[in-house]
């Protein structure tokens, strides 16, 4: 039996709708966009002209292995509490590839690294954005140095962009909240939107105040890059709309977030802003020494739609995953690519720009 068919869970979803369409042209057929409701997997099926098959899955519930008969990989774009629907993929030779951004959750699913060895599947992580582009921005500083001291990453995120429901509920849920992050190579807590930088994005977007965020790139890098400090912060393209978050949080009202009712409302009026624009931007500073002298490499992107970015960077990793490509066992994106091979993907859809010590590479 043929094993060739992609399962993209939360296919019908707001990313993973870009990741099914792109996939579906080069597979026509192949493609599943599974999730709880067969309605919606459905609708979204008849749009493609029979290119996207529906299929009905819960995430909540045992995954039926006859599911995964046919499968070659499973894509996953929700946020899951366990290992038990990645490890029943692996125990069948599946391949899986999650863009969801659950620090905790992949740190359990690194524990399956043998286990997907010993049944021949890969597991490849932190795809997307954040994680994911910026990991691999991460790596490309890290490899202009001899040593890396320390990295510190900035996302800006345009308020006029177009946001799935799933991605406005996880950023409204972070900002008031703690988070661990590795300082000097010793795990320590800190608090989201707090601590802000002041990270300078380059043309067209310009200086921007960015604050802790807990996206779990800042867990990885240290571990995969070997760098002993690392934090990932986040702005918005209305300076307004950050420090204002910034100053909830520094007086304590962003704890009323965690009421039902005002966290509906602020997701809600998140979801209806269209005051700013749809630019993304990252910036990547890190400090260490090469030959012996300090240095400082920037590494800057922008470009525009960050789920667009998301689902490119999404489709980059899963047609190498398709054909069999990567080793087996579970990795992060960093540790089986490189910056230059995501850039020639990536295009004229980003700018990029690369400096040590001020000087253009």
């Amino acid at each position: 039996m043929t094993k060739d068919n992609i399962i993209i869970i939360g296919g019908y979803g707001h990313v993973g709708k870009i990741v099914c369409t792109e996939l579906s042209e080069m597979f026509p057929g192949k493609v599943f966009a599974a999730g709880r409701s067969l309605e919606r997997a459905t609708a979204f099926s008849q749009q493609s002209n029979g290119k996207i098959r529906p299929l009905q899955l819960n995430i909540h519930e045992p995954l039926d292995p006859s599911i995964l008969k046919q499968a070659k990989m499973v894509i996953m774009c929700l946020d899951q509490d366990n290992t038990a629907l990645v490890r029943t993929c692996l125990q069948h030779g599946v391949h899986y590839m999650d863009i969801t951004a659950n620090a905790a959750f992949l740190s359990q699913v690194e524990q399956c690294h043998q286990e997907a060895r010993a049944y021949q599947a890969t597991a490849l992580l932190s795809v997307g954005l954040a994680p994911g582009l910026t990991n691999l921005l991460a790596l490309q500083a890290t490899q202009l140095m001899d040593q890396t001291d320390e990295l510190n990453i900035s996302l800006m995120l345009g308020l006029g962009d177009r946001h799935g429901q799933a991605a406005i509920e996880w950023t409204v849920d972070q900002i008031h909240t703690d988070l661990e992050v590795i300082e000097q190579g010793r795990p320590v807590t800190r608090r989201s939107f707090t601590d802000g930088i002041v990270a300078d994005f380059g043309a067209g977007v310009g200086r921007h105040r960015a604050y802790r965020f807990p996206f779990s790139d800042q867990q990885t890098l240290p571990r995969t890059l070997d760098v002993p400090t690392v934090s990932t912060r986040l702005c918005f393209d209305s300076r307004l709309t950050t420090r204002l978050l910034a100053g909830l949080r520094t007086i304590g009202i962003s704890g009323l977030l965690r009421k039902p009712t005002v966290r509906e409302a602020v997701v809600r009026s998140f979801g209806k802003v269209h005051f700013g624009g749809n630019a993304v931007a990252v910036k990547v500073d890190a400090q260490g020494t090469l030959n012996g002298k300090e240095t400082r490499v920037e590494c800057r992107l922008r470009g525009h739609h960050q789920s667009d970015l998301t689902a490119k960077a999404a489709v980059f990793a899963a047609l190498a995953l398709y054909r069999s490509e990567l080793p087996y066992g579970v990795f992060h994106m960093e540790q089986v690519f490189s910056w230059n091979r995501m850039r020639a993907w990536l295009g004229q859809q980003v700018d990029v720009d690369i400096q040590v010590n001020g000087q253009q590479v």
